[in-house]
């Protein structure tokens, strides 16, 4: 397979560009791609194999000079391909770039995304969401920017409650849920995500021998 190089991408942006009624010169001044249409910012198009830091940083750049910036790129190819040209174009919207996607077997352009102003919608139910953990959870169990096991509030109340359970043995899930000021106990331990739990009679659970050694390997550590 021959190596794509950015000038492939050149004719096809400009025949895209010149459809639409503008004037395209290549390499002008830094910008790889000027198009001009009477009366309006010039339209600057970076060109590039695929996307990089690099790009998007000229990209930015030229917004000094253009609101009308965009940068091109060979078209993806594959589900993975996609999913990560996705993730780039929801980048470039955020900056304010738009995005050409060049088929170069035919030449086809399409643009995925023009360069206006981002303004995110914010997420309420996350937003709620993130605080309701972040009020759970004691102390700062985890190191950021880790991959590894995260303890979350949910973990953290599930201990409390194996903890009582190994120093009171089987108890019912009322008396678990007031001791431990952990409101859903009995919710908690009859779901058992974790296996650290088993039910002993109705309403009355006790602690598996997964969460007993749990339990005792987090006392011996300290």
């Amino acid at each position: 397979m021959a190596k794509i190089s950015e000038t492939d991408l050149y004719l096809p942006v400009k025949t895209w560009l010149e459809a639409r009624g503008f004037a395209v010169k290549a390499e002008v001044g830094a910008a790889d791609v000027v198009a001009r249409r009477d009366g309006e910012d010039p339209v600057i198009v970076e060109l590039k194999t695929g996307f990089s830091l690099t790009l998007l940083q000229q990209a930015v750049a030229r917004q000094r000079l253009s609101d009308w910036v965009y940068v091109a790129v060979p078209r993806w190819a594959g589900k993975t391909g996609w999913r990560s040209f996705k993730g780039n174009v929801g980048l470039c919207k955020r900056l304010g770039i738009g995005v050409l996607s060049v088929r170069l077997a035919d030449g086809h352009v399409q643009a995925h995304c023009d360069p206006v102003e981002f303004r995110p919608r914010k997420s309420k139910p996350r937003k709620g969401a993130l605080l309701r953990e972040f009020d759970r959870r004691e102390g700062d169990p985890n190191l950021g920017g880790t991959r590894g096991q995260v303890t979350t509030a949910y973990k953290q109340e599930m201990l409390r409650c194996a903890v009582f359970l190994l120093e009171n043995g089987p108890c019912k899930g009322a008396e678990v849920a007031k001791a431990t000021d952990v409101a859903q106990a009995t919710r908690m331990m009859r779901v058992d995500h974790l296996g650290w739990f088993q039910k002993v009679a109705t309403g009355v659970y006790g602690l598996s021998d997964a969460g007993r050694a749990i339990v005792e390997a987090r006392e011996e550590a300290g």
